[in-house]
């Protein structure tokens, strides 16, 4: 890729993320009184993370199963109160020790 056509993706790249940004604040004046777009606003955040993690998790281990077993553990653990240190580790935990083992 030569520079003027890096310089071009960049700059691209700038306005698209600017644009989602700032549109919302120059067209929405007020405060958003739509239930359903309010839950759906609420939990957009949670889901790109899930939807950034859930490969992640089960692709970036030595097996899939190791993976798939540490979301299992940490989403058991996280169902019962566990906060997000000490589910990261115990998913860790869990993701090592049965590479190790495998």
């Amino acid at each position: 890729m030569e520079t003027r056509e890096i310089i071009i993706c960049i700059l691209l790249a700038i306005v698209t993320t600017n644009l989602i940004r700032i549109l919302p604040m120059t067209f929405i004046k007020g405060r958003i009184r739509n239930v359903f777009l309010r839950s759906f606003l609420y939990y957009v955040p949670y889901v790109t993370l899930a939807v950034m993690t859930f490969p992640a998790i089960v692709e970036t281990t030595l097996s899939p199963i190791s993976g798939i077993a540490a979301l299992v553990v940490g989403l058991i653990a996280a169902w019962r109160g566990a906060g997000l240190f000490p589910v990261a580790i115990i998913c860790c935990a869990i993701a090592y020790v049965m590479d190790c083992v495998a």
